[in-house]
This record gives structure tokens, sequence and C-alpha cells, in this order.
């Protein structure tokens, strides 16, 4: 929360003598990226509609930490100075990522944020390379010395276990399978396609392309100024829409301004460049194709029956067991030497969903079951018992229409958010 200015230095809000409601459980949100803090959101929604909790924010240093204040303000919540955040005993804090959990003062319960553990980790050692475990299951993320810098770690699959009991042994009594709540959620959004079809503006029939890219210099974004004029240019606009997911990374790295104006001309002429606010588990079940890298919505999309294409793959970035490696071993790869449409008509003849689910299943080895073992875990921290009722969230929110994001009708409200 903020704080107001005494003689001794800033005086939390927090502090007792100012609430109305008191003695609560105090959780802290820790939200280093845009990615981190919207996978977050569909944490602690679970702790709503409980007086004896109260949920506080905080932005930890991070190189794409740009937005993240700004996307949690939208929410209705201060958000906590880091410094006072890191000065402040908590009962418990959330993150889906590491930078800066050393620092806070509450049990901590670290969950992954992406569809398996895709990016290849290597470190040198007397002048040979080697694997490392990527993401949260690395030693390295993992601990300082000999402390773990987790009270919890929230699995998304059984295998995982595996992997941290031959490199992070220490680590292994706090791990727990909890699931992926966007695996739960996307699963979810199958049954609503034709209310998310609706809300882009798609009861024309028109076929919606979704075009993903992750970050980093081996990203599809790169590829851009080539795929993005013959997706104008070779696809018939009267029976085609096209709609970009760039990585949140990607916007906080060049600023909302710069990826507006790189990608100004395909705007004007229809195509929807959707921004990292918006919840991109509502768009892609809408899809009738998908093409993308080596980044989880890619992965992702292997829930959802529609046709995949790779526009990119760098194979010696990518963990082979992860679900991407999978990925890039099943789907088609996007030719400069066909006609688009063509490929699209092939990828569609050749889909076989049995394939598709197998990688899928990679991802979550508790489907439907994250937000109840979600939940579970974050009581039993707390010590107190859980609600008597089930820990449903409603459907997410349809997403505005695709005009909204392309030249001119979305330009000030982007600008606003």
């Amino acid at each position: 929360m903020s704080s107001v200015i005494g003689l001794d230095g800033p005086i939390p809000h927090t502090h007792e003598q100012w609430l109305t409601v008191r003695g609560c459980k105090r959780v802290l949100v820790v939200a280093q990226t845009l990615t981190f803090a919207q996978r977050l959101l569909d944490i602690f929604p679970l702790l709503e509609s409980d007086m004896r909790i109260e949920v506080h924010f905080t932005v930890a240093p991070h190189a794409f930490s740009e937005g993240v204040a700004r996307f949690l303000h939208r929410l209705g919540s201060p958000v906590l100075p880091w410094r006072e955040a890191t000065a402040t005993e908590f009962d418990l804090a959330l993150a889906a990522g590491w930078e800066g959990i050393d620092a806070v003062r509450a049990p901590l319960v670290l969950l992954s944020h992406g569809a398996g553990h895709i990016k290849l980790q290597k470190s040198w050692a007397g002048g040979t390379v080697r694997e490392r475990p990527p993401g949260m299951l690395s030693r390295d993320n993992l601990m300082r010395g000999d402390r773990l810098l987790t009270a919890a770690l929230a699995l998304a699959h059984r295998d995982e276990l595996t992997t941290l009991a031959r490199d992070c042994p220490e680590a292994l009594p706090v791990a727990t399978v909890v699931g992926d709540p966007a695996y739960d959620r996307l699963l979810d959004g199958i049954g609503h396609r034709d209310r998310y079809r609706g809300a882009l503006g798609l009861n024309d029939g028109r076929k919606l392309v979704v075009v993903a890219s992750t970050w980093g210099a081996s990203a599809s974004f790169q590829a851009f100024d080539a795929l993005l004029p013959r997706l104008l240019s070779e696809l018939p606009q009267d029976t085609f829409r096209t709609a970009v997911l760039p990585h949140p990374n990607i916007w906080a790295a060049h600023g909302w301004y710069q990826i507006r104006a790189w990608l100004a001309a395909y705007r004007r002429r229809g195509i929807a460049i959707i921004p990292p606010e918006v919840d991109w588990r509502a768009v892609l079940p809408a899809a009738d194709w998908v093409i993308g890298d080596h980044g989880s919505l890619t992965s992702y999309a292997t829930l959802i029956p529609v046709p995949i294409l790779l526009a990119r793959f760098p194979h010696a970035e990518v963990h082979h067991a992860s679900p991407a490696a999978a990925l890039a071993a099943t789907a088609p790869v996007l030719s400069p030497g066909s006609p688009l449409e063509e490929q699209l008509d092939y990828a569609r003849r050749e889909y076989r969903r049995s394939a598709y689910a197998r990688i899928a299943e990679r991802i979550s080895s508790e489907p439907g079951r994250f937000h109840r073992n979600m939940r579970s875990l974050m009581y039993r921290m707390l010590g107190i018992g859980e609600p008597a009722c089930p820990p449903l969230l409603p459907p997410l929110p349809a997403p505005p229409p695709l005009d909204t994001w392309t030249h001119g009708a979305g330009d000030d409200a982007e600008v606003a958010a």
C-alpha cells in the first residue's frame, strides 16, 4: 500500500491504527514482470471473500518490469514500494519468478509461469558446457548457498519431481504438484469458443489466424517484417482476420509506443496487435490457426483443437524434454516458398488431434485441479481452514472486438492504459 510521510520517514498505511479490519493474515503478491503478474492473477483470487486474509502487491526489480505497476493499479490495488515490501513481515508470499525473492520476509510459494520449462540453460565449467535444469527447477534459482529460498514449490507436472530430485534434492520436501492455471483456463475456454469469436467480431464467418511470438533474439517477432506482409497480401481479407500476440517482455523492453510504431502499417491494414494487458487465453480458443515459435503460448495452443504452424524454432536453445521440443517434432514449419493459404489448408488437412493432445499432457499432470490444489496449499501454509465452498472461478471475460487493436479505433484507449 502507499505511504504517508511522518517525522521519521514513511509510515505504511497498513499500520494497525489506520485499519478497519484488523488481525488479518497478510499475503504479499510479488510481481517482477507482466508475465508473472498475469500468472498470479489466477492465484490470489482464490483468497477472495475471506475477511481473515488481506492481499498486498509489490513489483520486484527486473529488466522487464515496465507496465507491471500500471497493470496492478488497474486491479484497484495500491502497490507497495519494493523497499517497504521487503522491510515488512508477511504471513505468505506468492511469486512466479525468482528475481528478488531472497529479500522477501515471508514463507514464499514459487510457481512456474509457462508451458513447461522451455529455455535451455547452460553453464561453463573447466572449459566444458553443461546443461542445467531450466527455470524454477534450477538449483541456481532456488538456493542461496545452503539456504532454500522457497517454503513451497508449486509444480505443474509430476515429471518435474524427477528433475528436482536429481538436481536440487533440497527442494524436494517442499515441492507439490498442483497443475497449471493456464492449462485449466484454456480447457474451459474451448467450451466458450463461440462466445469469444462473437466478442472478437467474427460472427461473419471469417477465419482467425493467431500469430504468437515469444521474446528474445530467436523469437518470431524478428521476422514479422516478412511474415505480416504475407498475411495481408496472400490471405483474402474478406475471409481471414489476423491477431498478433507479442510476448509481454517485448512490450516491456521496447515500450508500448515503439511496438505500435513498428507495427503501425500492419495495424492500418487491419491486423490486430493485441497488447499484453489483454488475457490471451480468451483469444486463443477463438483461433482457426496458430502460427508460433518456441514460446509458451504456442505450446499452450496444443490444448486447442486447432492446426499449429511454426514460423521459427531455435532447436539449440530449447530444452529437449520440454513440450515445445515435442511440438517442434510434430507441427509443420512455415515455408517461404509456398503460398500461405495453401500451407494453412495443408496444416488443417494433416492435423491429428491425438498427436497434439499427447504434447498437451506434458504441460500439466493435474488437469482441471489447479485451483483446488493451489488453494489447499496456500491455506495450509497460512495455518487456517479453507472456506466451506469449492474454489470456482468464473469464465474469463470475453475479449473486446479485434478492431479495438487495429489502427485508430483503440489508440486513445491503449495510450491511456
